[in-house]
């Protein structure tokens, strides 16, 4: 059994041939990438969370990019953690081959356009109609300025945010956890995860430190996990389109720091993140029940190398269109 499992995810040169930390690596890449992903962006955000931006003890100010900190403070620490790792994992435990796999899903973009408007339309309406019943009636409309920054602000956030968390999530560990754990583990198993990763910022200004209720990252927290539930299925069903996977994610956050100043200008983010956390749950509960918890995943793939190919009738159906990409 133990030989089965070992061959089914080896893609490199045969795991019994590497000794040390190479050896290690490529025995366990899952632990190896979730460790290196959160120590090295816990490690790289303590001068962020140490300086004035943070619980400030260190008289250390990072320089302000388009109005903030935190591209300068907390974006190279994402930056180092899960797309640093998933390179490093990818590199060592699979080599060349391994690489272009990973790399290759950032270039799945053409998937059925109804994709592209849940992620750009559908799931960003629905956010900004989730902190209604929360505004306590002071709603208004955006402003022209706040509309048009719109679209800049989602292609800062696709390079920024979407590049530095997508590539290690959902392109590196996801496939493999849905490989040992079907759709429903691999959710169970990365979301606290994804969500844990976060933890170290409340102590910063991107949490809204001092003034954060301790119940902000338990509520963000269930949020994370929840809404983990919905990208796995739109990874599955668009043929593991990480496009799909960035723009859904930062669809959510630019619609949330481009609009919601102004048309909630009252609304604090812990109240914000209550409404988010009910409208994720609802989806997430939805996706589990009707999908019977496989999330878009074929269950037989488990029995095949995790580097098979998705058999053509079913990457037809998993992208929503008729060109086989993958």
């Amino acid at each position: 059994m133990t030989n089965t499992i070992e061959a089914r995810s080896t893609t490199g040169t045969p795991r019994q041939d590497r000794r040390g930390v190479r050896g290690v690596i490529t025995r366990h890449p899952l632990l190896t990438f979730f460790t290196l992903a959160l120590g090295l962006s816990w490690l790289a955000w303590v001068p962020y969370i140490l300086s004035p931006h943070g619980v400030g003890v260190w008289d250390l100010h990072f320089p302000e990019v388009l109005g903030t900190a935190q591209f300068s403070g907390v974006l190279p620490g994402a930056l180092l953690g899960p797309l640093g790792s998933a390179f490093i994992v990818t590199a060592v435990a699979d080599g060349r081959t391994g690489l272009r796999r990973w790399v290759g899903r950032l270039f799945r973009w053409r998937v059925a356009w109804y994709w592209y408007a849940l992620a750009l339309v559908v799931v960003p309406g629905l956010v900004v109609v989730s902190a209604i019943p929360f505004a306590g009636g002071d709603v208004h409309a955006p402003s022209a300025l706040a509309l048009s920054a719109l679209v800049p602000g989602l292609v800062i956030q696709l390079f920024s945010t979407g590049l530095s968390e997508e590539p290690g999530w959902r392109d590196f560990a996801l496939p493999r956890l849905q490989h040992r754990f079907g759709g429903l583990g691999a959710a169970a198993v990365l979301g606290p995860i994804w969500a844990l990763w976060h933890m170290p910022l409340y102590l910063s200004d991107w949490g809204g430190w001092p003034d954060a209720h301790w119940s902000e990252p338990v509520v963000f927290a269930l949020f994370t996990i929840t809404f983990n539930v919905v990208m796995v299925q739109v990874f599955n069903k668009t043929g593991e389109s990480l496009p799909l996977a960035m723009l859904l994610h930062v669809g959510l956050n630019n619609t949330i720091s481009s609009l919601f100043p102004e048309m909630y200008p009252s609304m604090t983010g812990g109240t914000l993140m209550i409404g988010l956390t009910i409208m994720s749950t609802v989806a997430a509960v939805v996706l589990l029940v009707v999908t019977r918890g496989r999330l878009g995943y074929d269950p037989a793939r488990r029995a095949l190398p995790i580097d098979a190919p998705i058999p053509s009738r079913a990457t037809t159906s998993l992208v929503g269109s008729h060109d086989g990409n993958r």
